[in-house]
């Protein structure tokens, strides 16, 4: 059984639900996330791939060296979407699900899959650098980010780091969309 100290991810969530306001709602100046605004086509294909390969895999039992486990987390199950919060939760938002995204894809894995990992890693390990920027910790996230911010801190406790990552890898697409939907601020 796979298992990894959530610790640093635990902290780096509680930091980041801590705040990310800007004056009048818009992102601060240093703030470099426009690049974001349309994910390239090709890099949503290598998310994809990796996504499909790794329920292939876990189907099979060849992905986590477990073939069954308990998932009861609905982490990425929703009443509200990221254009529903103000453009500072929509980052706060990104920030936590990338920090999510970048530990579960950094987990080690078959080598095969590891490769299909290594692109789609690097570019949401650059999207969190980029939304980090943007991240002012002196702001309170609304009520509904605040409770989905309570629900990952207890998911990260209570869940298996197998649960925890085929959830994320499920809905790593989501991530995206939420990325790019910080990015367009108001126009999204």
């Amino acid at each position: 059984m796979l298992h990894l100290s959530l610790a640093p991810l635990l902290v780096l969530v509680l930091g980041v639900s801590l705040g990310a306001a800007f004056p009048h709602d818009t992102l601060g100046k240093g703030c470099r996330l426009s690049q974001y605004q349309s994910i390239a086509p090709e890099q949503r294909h290598a998310v994809d791939r990796m996504r499909q390969e790794f329920f292939f895999s876990l189907s099979l039992g060849l992905c986590l060296q477990v073939t069954t486990h308990k998932c009861n987390t609905k982490l990425f199950h929703r009443r509200w979407n990221a254009v529903n919060l103000p453009v500072s939760d929509r980052v706060l938002l990104v920030a936590a699900e990338l920090n999510l995204t970048t530990a579960m894809l950094g987990l080690p894995a078959a080598p095969a899959f590891a490769e299909l990992c290594r692109e789609p890693l690097h570019f949401f390990r650059s999207a969190r650098e980029a939304v980090q920027g943007c991240v002012d910790p002196s702001h309170q996230p609304s009520g509904r980010l605040r409770h989905w911010l309570h629900k990952l801190q207890n998911a990260m406790r209570a869940e298996s780091t197998e649960c925890l990552r085929a959830t994320t890898i499920l809905h790593v697409l989501q991530v995206l969309d939420n990325l790019r939907c910080a990015a367009l601020q108001d126009k999204c």
